[in-house]
């Protein structure tokens, strides 16, 4: 029977009930602090959507050899849940996976999540006050609050190469990685020398036959702090009072040292320039042939490009065989790779360690969103730039919280830009409990002023002080802007407990306006 025009008025007078209060999408790190933190602020009645099979985020979807995290473990944990357990200073994959899978437990997360299921949609309904959530497997889901928790760095990049697609061997992408692939003896060619690029490459040089590394662009490589934790100083962790703190500080420490501190503060403190003298030495002890070697140096300054950390990668060029090729790239073959000389590299197996979508579309966000007046989210940022203020809140996209939005992140632990954004976050909520509000919008005038700020810092910042011709870093967008916070962590920290509220705007529904 047809739906007649008036029952389609009455349907669209009906102020609707959401589902759940908040949806959390994603299973990540990020979507798992953000469900704990809520709950334990009272805010029990969430729903988290996952894409994957399992939490964990990378961790879940990183699979390739060598995989680790790239900062000290201390610093790459939540406040509230500290482990003594990492087996290194620097954990390997499995158990920062782990660690995803036991906060997920300790803190009941999975039965308040739906797993394997993609949000292919986002829209606002304006009347009722709440975010409607189109789902891959045709369903729908409401929630009064939506927390975006997807990350970044979570959509493979393909190469633009030509031929990629006619490779007649095994291709993969180091995020989403083929363990049944045995790379024993086999030619291997592996294109980019990213952060993934550096944990793969000396993994699997002493199996493979010969590994053929097409560079466009080297990267920083410092020395990595790393170490086993042999059991006696677990138990220490576990036992002495304040041991675990203790580290965890001296870990963000040193992590806020290295990048947040050099690079929004280039040129006012000698930690650039240090890391740079560090890095040519560490290439100079590591490398034998002086013209692989002088292949291997980069030309922009260090933090223009995401720096990396191994005592391996560089060393791994002395092996007999190990080719580095730094000549372009003109196709890939049914066969291997061909360069602009008309060298043809044989491979069995290519690996593309081309990284992620970044600030390209249908990556920021992953799906469309369209919030108040038909605003698409996407459309916005194209046409005012990248901008969320404080990174979590966006104009005309009420009640629609990010964890890494634009401006967010500044550069220290990820679970330093997690607790601080749901720290913004359950503010906002309590607010609106307190005034039986059921949405909540930043201000034009707040976020207009909160971009203007983050503008007039970045003179400061190494990327737009150093050299960062040729870099070719995912950091800076079309705008030639670069949307990280140009702020210590203290700062982040401070502001996302005293923002002021009145940069927001609180209202009932529609219906009782």
């Amino acid at each position: 029977m047809p739906t007649t025009s008036s029952q389609t008025a009455a349907t669209a007078d009906v102020v609707r009930t959401p589902d759940h209060e908040v949806l959390i999408i994603g299973g990540g790190l990020s979507g798992i602090g953000a469900a704990i933190m809520l709950d334990r602020a009272g805010f029990d009645d969430y729903l988290v959507i996952e894409e994957g099979d399992g939490f964990g985020g990378a961790w879940h979807w990183n699979t390739y050899p060598g995989v680790g995290v790239d900062i000290p473990s201390f610093a790459y944990q939540f406040s509230f849940e500290q482990v003594a357990g990492w087996s290194r200073i620097y954990a390997p994959g499995d158990e920062l996976k782990a660690y995803a899978e036991h906060c997920v437990d300790k803190y009941d997360v999975r039965r308040r999540s739906r797993l394997a299921t993609a949000v292919v949609g986002a829209e606002y309904d304006e009347r009722s006050d709440l975010w409607e959530i189109r789902l891959s497997d045709g369903g729908t889901v409401t929630g009064r609050y939506v927390v975006s928790a997807t990350g970044v760095l979570t959509k493979p990049k393909k190469p633009d190469i030509d031929g990629v697609d006619d490779f007649a061997g095994t291709v993969m992408h180091t995020a989403r990685w083929d363990d049944d692939v045995d790379l024993r003896g086999k030619k291997v060619a592996i294109i980019g020398t990213g952060a993934s690029a550096v944990q793969i490459i000396p993994t699997i040089a002493p199996e493979v036959g010969r590994l053929t590394v097409f560079q466009r662009t080297p990267i920083w490589c410092l020395p990595k702090p790393d170490a086993g934790l042999p059991e006696l100083v677990r138990t220490g962790l576990r036992m002495v009072p304040g041991s675990k703190a203790a580290a965890r500080l001296a870990s963000q420490s040193y992590v806020e040292v290295t990048f947040p501190l050099a690079a929004h503060f280039h040129g006012y403190l000698p930690t650039a320039k240090a890391g740079e003298k560090l890095g040519h030495l560490h290439l100079k002890r590591s490398v034998r042939d002086p013209e692989v070697r002088k292949k291997l140096t980069p030309e922009y300054s260090l933090g223009c490009k995401r720096p990396s950390f191994s005592n391996t990668y560089l060393r791994t060029f002395n092996r007999d065989n190990v080719t580095l090729e730094t000549q372009s790239i003109d196709r890939i073959t049914p066969g291997g790779v061909r360069t602009v000389d008309g060298t043809d590299h044989e491979a069995d197996v290519l690996i593309l360690a081309t990284g992620f979508k970044v600030f390209e579309k249908g990556n920021m966000p992953p799906y469309p969103v369209t919030g108040t007046a038909g605003t698409g989210l996407e459309e916005f940022w194209t046409e005012n730039r990248f901008q969320a203020y404080h990174g979590v809140s966006v104009p005309s996209f009420p009640n629609m919280f990010l964890i890494l939005g634009p401006y967010g992140y500044n550069g220290s632990s990820y679970f330093n830009l997690i607790e601080t954004q749901t720290h913004h976050v359950i503010r906002l909520l309590k607010e609106a409990h307190k005034r039986r509000s059921t949405r909540v919008e930043v201000t034009e005038e707040a976020n207009a002023a909160y971009f203007a700020a983050v503008l007039r810092r970045r003179g400061k910042q190494v990327f737009f002080r150093g050299d960062c011709a040729g870099a070719n870093s995912y950091y800076f967008d079309d705008n030639g802007d670069v949307p990280l916070r140009p702020s210590p962590t203290l700062e982040t920290m401070w502001d996302a407990k005293h923002f002021p509220l009145r940069d927001y705007v609180f209202s009932a529904a529609a219906a009782g306006r």
